[in-house]
């Protein structure tokens, strides 16, 4: 049986491909790739859609934009309204929003017809009563956001603060660092927000098996440690 892990969109990404031959002899204007759900967002010149693994629409209804599922949920643009499908192509709840994004970890990103940001719950019902001016996907438990100040901050699915500090710039948690830029310039920080180390730089990115990879401020890029020693010039 077809499994949807075994189906790759193909380079033209108008297709999709099983074994190198195309699958449901036909080609999209566009296509995304399976999900676990076993379904994939296309489009043809009737719209944008769902089909199952037998390559067969889900529904009738066409949207502006559809999204792979996440959760069991799908993010579609209807007209300039978004809202969240099920596997079956109902929408989840009856309320619209400016903006979806995809589930992850139970929670999803929103955005209202006032411009402010903030997440749901799988039934589309917001889960704190703050508002952000932007708000980024969960991972591990926190979440970005930024402030009306303008400044970023961490927080957790009750929308409280993580740690009591704010940055110009944030990334999120990954194996208990984060990015963070202050007015010295990019850094790593701890799940209590603070420099693990003084120095600062031009970028940087999250570290890979305790090294990352930076641009210092005099130029040139290199490798540092968790400590912020550097490890290895990559160039001058």
């Amino acid at each position: 049986m077809l499994q949807f892990n075994d189906i790759q969109v193909s380079p033209s990404q108008d297709c999709f491909l099983h074994n190198g031959k195309v699958l449901f002899d036909r080609k999209f204007m566009q296509v995304l790739k399976f999900h676990k759900e076993g379904l994939a967002a296309v489009a043809d010149e009737t719209g944008w859609f769902h089909i199952g693994l037998d390559g067969r629409p889900v529904y009738e209804k066409r949207y502006e934009r559809t999204f792979g599922y996440y959760f069991g949920r799908a993010s579609v643009n209807d007209s300039g309204q978004w809202c969240h499908l099920d596997t079956k192509g109902n929408e989840v709840y009856s309320h619209r929003f400016a903006w979806c994004g995809n589930f992850q970890e139970s929670l999803c990103t929103v955005r209202d017809f006032n411009a402010r940001y903030f997440h749901t719950d799988l039934k589309g019902e917001a889960i704190y009563s703050h508002r952000y001016r932007y708000a980024g996907d969960f991972k591990d438990g926190t979440a970005c956001v930024r402030l009306e100040n303008g400044l970023w901050q961490h927080i957790d699915a009750s929308g409280s603060s993580v740690h009591p500090m704010k940055y110009l710039d944030l990334g999120v948690f990954h194996k208990s660092f984060a990015i963070a830029r202050d007015e010295r310039g990019w850094m790593h920080i701890d799940r209590n927000g603070r420099p693990v180390y003084q120095a600062r730089f031009r970028t940087v990115e999250p570290f890979y098996n305790g090294q990352a990879l930076v641009e210092r401020m005099s130029g040139g890029r290199a490798v540092i440690d968790e400590n912020g020693r550097i490890v290895l010039q990559l160039n001058k």
